[in-house]
């Protein structure tokens, strides 16, 4: 275990997007697998052997800078998913949008229709709960 820490010693290290990248990896290897195409194999090495790079390089500022990319690119999907599983778990609560601003809005169900007012622009309509 000590030769470990002084291999990575000064290295970046295993990020969001080495792990993404490895995952990706491992998505190709079996799916070249499953369907038996040997190109696909070889291109998922690829993502293999640039998450590997990345993990050893010294060069942290790019690395940092290249991560920081990536989870900007992401974060609108996590968000949507984190969004989802939200409403999906809410039984007791009906999510809507408000139809000037978009602000995503939230009331109890079982109310019927009721009169909404956004908070954030100050529209105010109708909805059914």
């Amino acid at each position: 275990m000590n030769w470990l820490q002084r291999v990575m010693y000064g290295r970046h290290g295993a990020d969001q997007l080495s792990l993404f990248l490895m995952g990706l990896y491992m998505v190709l290897y079996v799916m070249a697998g499953l369907l038996g195409v040997e190109p696909l194999r070889w291109f998922g090495l690829v993502f293999l052997v640039l998450a590997a790079f990345r993990t050893l390089s010294r060069n942290h500022e790019k690395r940092s800078a290249e991560n920081a990319k990536f989870t900007m690119l992401l974060r609108p999907l996590l968000q949507w998913i984190k969004y989802q599983r939200t409403v999906r778990r809410d039984k007791e609560h009906r999510y809507f949008k408000c139809p000037n601003c978009g602000q995503q809005l939230r009331a109890p169900r079982g109310k019927g229709r009721i009169h909404v007012t956004c908070r954030t622009c100050g529209v105010s309509f109708e909805e059914n709960t």
